[in-house]
């Protein structure tokens, strides 16, 4: 075993400092999250938008049947619920006692109170611990505590962790299990970059999860209390000098990417191929997600055809003004876009190569996409379900009015869609992969040489040498 890694208590048992990443839609399932606890560690089950089960044990598709929105957003929420109260029960049972089960939601799903409160009610006694990030979740302390449960905030600063003690947490400090620091340069999925931080620019974590442990200090938490380092975990020989050091108090690590390519990992087998053909480089941290927030994936053709539509983009004004003084005349009907004769002569260009169709975005450019393009963006923008708070792409809210007052965003895409598609077998270069910057290292590490798949256990085994 690792030198100077150690148990921890948590929920009332020792376990290893090990917590599995809970993934998106159906990346981490009962089968994974069980075997993670079974080994010792802390599984995390996805309950966002879980699978749920007939009665002879095959997924059941989440179709939507309902008219409306809203009523189709209602039809998610009790998918949802289904979904991670059957993920939570099979899970709780392949752990046999071992280790726990935490689950995992994003706060800026849509209807992720009512979700949250719908699967804690159904599964008593079974979940130790929710993480959530994806926002600033406030309420996220009152409910679990409400339950019984502990809760384990992703951020990814000191800052963020502050405000939400300030707020809310210190009202239920006896259920803080852990503070989760996701690194926003090297996580998978969503990331918690702020506009003050530059993309390009990669922090050393180090100071940062320094600063987040003066922060909970000055709120009188103690060092016991864990921060769960997420993001760019792959050996733990390359964090020997976090372990035991007064710094930082007692760390924990956390595994997204890792766990993605065991026997029990519920994801298809031409993604778990992929990942073992990654290179640095890769992975992709952009911002086309519909929540507004950037997120890291793999660079493969879906995300290359966003890169695309993007750049085929002019800005316009409705009067003539400035330099705008020439009249589109491709891609829109109508005489009242005026661009600059640069871009008229750009639009003529792609209007040639058969980009013929001009959308508007919220920001008052056009982007030109085919005539096929538009009519997947037009039917996708038209069977959303709301599964978010709000949604970009869609001008989806989760409000009174059920829109966030804003032009529908034709750069983004729906990723229900493409998550559910990816996780059931649809095809890997026309979905949304996400992934972690580290996952080039599957390519490189000799524990997965000649196409070795191991089990949970084996992984976990593995994960405590150091290697």
């Amino acid at each position: 075993m690792f030198k100077g890694l150690s148990p921890i208590e948590y929920n009332g048992r020792e376990v290893w400092p090990l917590v599995e990443g809970g993934k998106g839609v159906a990346a981490t399932n009962h089968a994974s999250a069980g075997a993670w606890a079974a080994a010792g560690g802390i599984g995390t089950v996805s309950a966002v938008n879980a699978d749920s089960y007939d009665a002879e044990g095959k997924i059941i598709p989440q179709v939507y049947r309902a008219l409306t929105r809203r009523e189709r957003h209602e039809e998610l929420i009790d998918y949802a619920i289904e979904g991670a109260v059957q993920q939570v029960k099979r899970a709780f049972e392949i752990a046999g006692g071992k280790g726990a089960i935490n689950i995992n939601v994003l706060w800026e799903m849509g209807g992720a109170q009512r979700i949250l409160h719908g699967v804690l009610e159904r599964t008593r006694g079974m979940v130790a611990g929710v993480t959530c990030g994806a926002g600033m979740p406030y309420k996220l302390s009152e409910i679990a505590a409400s339950y019984n449960v502990h809760y384990l905030p992703i951020v990814s600063s000191g800052r963020a962790f502050n405000a939400l003690w300030k707020r809310a947490y210190s009202k239920a400090a006896e259920w803080l299990a852990a503070v989760v620091y996701e690194d926003p340069w090297l996580a998978g999925g969503h990331n918690g970059l702020s506009n003050a931080e530059d993309p390009k620019k990669p922090e050393d974590p180090f100071p940062r999860v320094k600063a987040l442990r003066d922060v909970m200090r000055s709120g009188g938490i103690s060092d016991d209390v864990p921060i769960v380092m997420a993001g760019g975990v792959w050996y733990l020989r390359d964090w020997s000098d976090w372990i035991d050091n007064p710094d930082l108090g007692k760390i924990a690590f956390q595994f997204g990417t890792r766990p993605l390519l065991t026997q029990e990992s519920p994801i298809p087998q031409d993604w778990k191929a992929r990942l073992m053909d990654l290179d640095e480089g890769d992975i992709l941290l952009h911002r086309f997600s519909p929540t507004g927030f950037y997120s890291s994936a793999v660079r493969n053709p879906f995300l290359r055809s966003l890169e695309a539509r993007s750049e085929r983009q002019i800005p316009f004004s409705l009067q003539e003004a400035g330099d705008h003084t020439f009249q589109l005349d491709v891609g829109v009907k109508g005489k009242n876009f005026w661009v600059t004769r640069g871009d008229l002569l750009r639009a003529r260009e792609w209007f040639g190569l058969g980009f013929t169709d001009a959308l508007k975005t919220p920001d008052n450019t056009l982007v030109f996409v085919t005539p096929q393009e538009k009519q997947v963006i037009r039917k996708d923008q038209a069977d959303c379900m709301g599964c978010l708070s709000h949604c970009a792409f869609s001008s989806w809210m989760d409000s009174e009015t059920n829109s966030t007052g804003r032009l529908a965003d034709p750069r983004s895409f729906c990723i229900q869609k493409t998550l559910q598609d990816i996780a059931h077998g649809g095809p890997v270069d026309e979905n949304l992969m996400f992934a972690g910057h580290s996952a080039f290292e599957f390519k490189r590490d000799p524990f997965y040489s000649n196409g070795f798949v191991p089990s949970v256990k084996q992984l976990v085994d593995r994960i405590l040498t150091g290697n």
